[in-house]
């Protein structure tokens, strides 16, 4: 960024404390056909960008961003990438929540009462986010997810810290891990969320190294986003399941995590754990809650599937324009660990 000037504008957000910052104003155009091919370039032509605004100073290790795009589908209202301190995922629940809100909000889209439909384009899929909307206020906001599945069931990876660590693997617009905590002699209400988040990346590291993931559809969505410690409370209550979800680079996610809650609930259909049209709850470590619920089946490929409803809330926080001074070197981005 020597010699450049920069200047990005955002509007801040967040979802049950997760923070979504989302670019407004700065970024230079974004090439590519298809949004996959726009990732592409942005992690290959742009990173330095996403550094700026995600690390410190103006961010820190658990900051998470949103770029819109130009959409590829016809249908989409928006398009978006989402960015994170190790790079970009393929969705982003508690960012969709948020970016229903905010399309209406800044008249995206047509606002029609009671329910107002956001065609958001990510990088995953077509994602439908329905925005409650009365006298011109926005209440509720819930988005029907990209087919859900379990991709491994009781599969057993090994862990020098731990020995042999039994695992489901669910999809939910991107692929976790998904384990009780007790394994680990740990508690996701309790325990140290340094204690959960460094037994997540164990976990994380090992899958990655011994479980080759596929997706029917795209290569580019055949990778492991993090891996969520659960209560193990997994068969259908009426009482809320808490879990941690540890993506990207050990980064912890504040909110019970959209995309997580939809392989959550598509491992624990494929389970017979729950039910279609059965809505469950789920809490965060920060005592937010998001729902979700199977609402029908289908296939990814050879995969049987689960479309998922997920809602929850999310509040904007501010307005920001950040700049850089030639000489700054270290204001291109740092971080701490």
């Amino acid at each position: 960024m020597t010699g450049q000037k920069v200047s990005i504008s955002t509007t801040e957000m967040h979802t049950g404390g997760e923070p979504v910052r989302i670019v407004e104003r700065g970024y230079p155009d974004i090439p590519g056909d298809t949004i996959l091919a726009k990732r592409r370039f942005v992690r290959e032509n742009l990173d330095h960008l996403r550094k700026f605004l995600m690390f410190e100073p103006r961010g820190h290790y658990d900051m998470y961003g949103v770029l819109p795009v130009e959409p590829d589908l016809a249908e989409a209202d928006m398009a978006v990438l989402f960015m994170h301190n190790e790079g970009y995922s393929t969705m982003c629940g508690h960012a969709t929540l948020a970016l229903g809100r905010y399309a209406v909000d800044r008249g995206l889209v047509e606002i029609r009462e009671p329910e107002t439909i956001v065609n958001l384009q990510c990088p995953c899929g077509l994602v439908r986010v329905y925005v409650s909307v009365k006298d011109g206020k926005v209440g509720a906001v819930r988005f029907e997810s990209v087919p859900g599945f379990a991709f491994a069931l009781d599969k057993t990876v090994d862990t020098p810290e731990y020995g042999p660590v039994t695992l489901d693997i669910g999809y939910g617009g991107a692929f976790y891990a998904l384990v009780s905590a007790d394994q680990f002699g740990l508690d996701v209400r309790t325990s140290k969320v340094r204690d959960l988040a460094d037994a997540a990346a164990i976990i994380s590291n090992a899958v990655k190294a011994q479980v080759a993931l596929i997706h029917p559809d795209d290569d580019d969505l055949a990778y492991l986003y993090g891996t969520i410690l659960t209560d193990r409370q997994d068969e259908y209550s009426n009482v809320p399941s808490a879990n941690i979800c540890v993506f990207a680079d050990a980064q912890v996610d504040r909110s019970p995590t959209g995309s997580g809650v939809t392989a959550r609930i598509a491992v624990q259909h494929r389970r017979k754990q729950i039910a279609l049209e059965q809505t469950r709850t789920f809490e965060s470590v920060t005592g937010a809650l998001f729902t979700g619920r199977a609402i029908s089946e289908t296939y990814v490929g050879d995969f049987k599937a689960v479309a998922v409803e997920v809602s929850g809330a999310a509040h904007y926080t501010g307005t920001a324009t950040f700049t850089l001074e030639e000489d700054d070197l270290i204001g291109r981005g740092f971080m701490l660990q």
